[in-house]
């Protein structure tokens, strides 16, 4: 397996064709290959090669390796999906905020919206008595997506068993394993690189507990990941686009280069499918949870200053003013309103219901200034407007509560189920025992993410690397605007919308230790140790962890031995 610089950004790397000649014979010139003809700088393949470089995707790769691209990321999802599904229906109750999600799943099944609940329902549900739902509507503040996909998994295996409760987090949790090894592999163009990545977030426990729990965040997590490698994948078809358009209009001339006008702002790359993709997943990711509505923002700001590098390292005199107008303006079209109506369709259920919670608002509450709309469209204003004064007043006392700046260090993870079984049941010997489902991390991957965070900043301050900033973008955007709500109760798993980012920078940084093909043998051999030595590590302690992750039974003491924090208590 090979594995390209991560100390070289894909733009710097030199890229003239073999038909360039030295210069000179003097130092440091002698067999350089960084000077071209003007004539042959603006070719399709000598721009493909400058603006993308020698892998373009996962055909470039040696035959033998091909299979692997594919492979490694199967194998690592196949682990995920053990960990994940084994014991997934343990502890068979509604646990944490289940008690939520798993019951509005189950009225979408029956009613396509949310419906009230009894008193002691969940004792119902637990004992695989799910159909005691009520008449009337019921109001919630999240929107329908995640709710769906648990439905799906209750659809597929019946609502009256935890395994199908769980079945949809614990396939989306293994899907997002598969994703971010491909995704690692097309960032770092290295096979290697993606099998670190796959492995690491398959055995954090913050990911494995949100896996096997049926929370709204896990969904979140996925769709944007999904909407992360579309724009990658958009990243390199803008590029290859740009090289043809540019390479024509270069080939159309009598020198070979393109005109002073075509290098004023440079050729119209046509619609950008995978950045529909992309705003297709970011629609579903809004659909989730809201908080997607700052990678909305981030990934939309990320995939223009990758098309304005583009421009400018393309030749083009212009790339500011021609890539806002020609990259800018087509990536708002193609990414926003694709969201927004995809975001909008995500709600089908309660628009064709009749009896949804403020379905009818608008028959009743008559608008001189907002009359010309239709009635749906008020109602659906007007539940978002009621949802939002909700998340802006949420500021109750809860024991598990934990502040933004403690997430990254795991200062206050959430306890999602405890329970002390008696002497004598299944697996308890003792005479005090433990079940518990703790959404810690893997303190290995954590801390040493946090530090990969600082290296990576100040890598992308210096060298200006695009991996190092799409990175970092994922994590502005998931983790950087809970500051601005400092009076809102907030929870660490919430980090989980960001956790691929910082397995990324992690991974980044295990990278930098491998080290270059032009290192010595010895520093490319004590890199790989280290890296082989920190995977170890890793899954090891995942293995130390893991009884806290899926409620298996221990004796308390062990359990103790497991909490190396007070506030994990």
């Amino acid at each position: 397996m090979t594995q390209t610089s991560l100390q070289q950004p894909v733009e710097a790397e030199p890229a003239a064709p073999p038909a360039a000649t030295p210069l000179g014979s003097g130092r440091n010139l002698e067999g350089h290959r960084w000077i071209a003809r003007p004539s042959e700088a603006f070719t399709p393949d000598s721009l493909r090669q400058r603006l993308i470089g020698e892998i373009q995707s996962w055909r470039d790769y040696p035959p033998s390796l091909r299979l692997w691209y594919w492979l490694i990321p199967a194998l690592t999802a196949a682990i995920a999906g053990v960990l994940r599904f084994v014991r997934l229906d343990s502890p068979r109750s509604l646990v944490f905020d289940e008690t939520y999600y798993v019951k509005d799943g189950y009225s979408y099944l029956i009613s396509g919206y949310e419906r009230s609940w009894p008193d002691k329902a969940n004792d119902s549900f637990n004992a695989g008595n799910p159909g005691v739902l009520l008449d009337t509507p019921e109001y919630v503040v999240h929107p329908p997506v995640g709710k769906w996909m648990i439905a799906a998994g209750m659809w597929l295996f019946g609502p009256d068993n935890p395994f199908g409760w769980r079945f949809g987090a614990a396939l989306t949790g293994t899907l997002s394993v598969f994703l971010i090894a491909l995704i690692a592999q097309k960032l770092f163009r290295s096979l290697a690189l993606g099998a670190v990545a796959g492995i690491l977030i398959a055995v954090d426990g913050h990911h494995l507990v949100m896996s096997r729990t049926s929370l709204l965040d896990i969904f979140l997590m996925f769709w944007i990941l999904a909407a992360f490698g579309a724009l990658l994948m958009d990243r390199d078809d803008g590029r290859r686009r740009l090289a043809v358009r540019l390479g024509r209009q270069a080939a159309a001339t009598k020198d070979g280069r393109p005109t002073t006008i075509d290098l004023l702002s440079g050729p119209w790359l046509g619609v950008r499918w995978w950045r529909v993709a992309a705003g297709v997943c970011l629609g579903l990711a809004v659909g989730t949870k809201w908080s997607g509505l700052f990678f909305v923002a981030a990934f939309g700001l990320l995939t223009v200053f990758w098309d304005l590098n583009a421009r400018r390292v393309a030749g083009i005199r212009g790339w500011i003013s021609g890539g806002i107008i020609k990259d800018g303006i087509p990536a708002f079209l193609g990414t926003v309103p694709v969201a927004a109506v995809v975001y909008l369709g995500t709600w089908a259920g309660w628009l064709l219901s009749k009896d949804a919670y403020y379905r009818r608002w608008a028959d009743t509450h008559p608008s001189s200034e907002w009359g010309w709309l239709p009635g749906w469209a008020r109602s659906l204003a007007h539940y978002h407007l009621e949802a939002y004064k909700f998340h802006q007043g949420l500021s109750s006392d809860h024991p598990y509560e934990a502040s933004p700046w403690t997430w990254l260090v795991m200062g206050r993870p959430t306890s999602f189920f405890y329970e002390s079984p008696k002497a004598g049941t299944p697996g308890c010997d003792g005479p005090n025992c433990t079940s518990a489902i703790l959404s810690v991390g893997n303190p290995l991957i954590w801390w040493g993410a946090a530090i990969a965070v600082v290296i990576l900043l100040s890598w992308w301050a210096g060298r200006r690397d695009w991996r190092a900033g799409g990175i970092l973008a994922g994590i502005t955007a998931g983790y950087l605007p809970w500051f601005l709500y400092p009076e809102r109760t907030t929870f660490f798993f919430y980090a989980v919308s960001f956790e691929p980012f910082l397995v990324l920078a992690l991974v980044y940084c295990l990278g930098l230790m491998l080290g270059k093909r032009t290192d010595s043998l010895l520093r490319r051999r004590s890199g790989l140790y280290f890296v082989a030595l920190f995977l170890v590590c890793a899954v090891l302690l995942s293995a130390f962890f893991y009884p806290v992750w899926t409620a298996e039974v221990i004796s308390y003491q062990q359990w103790r031995f497991r909490m190396w924090m007070p506030s994990w208590i």
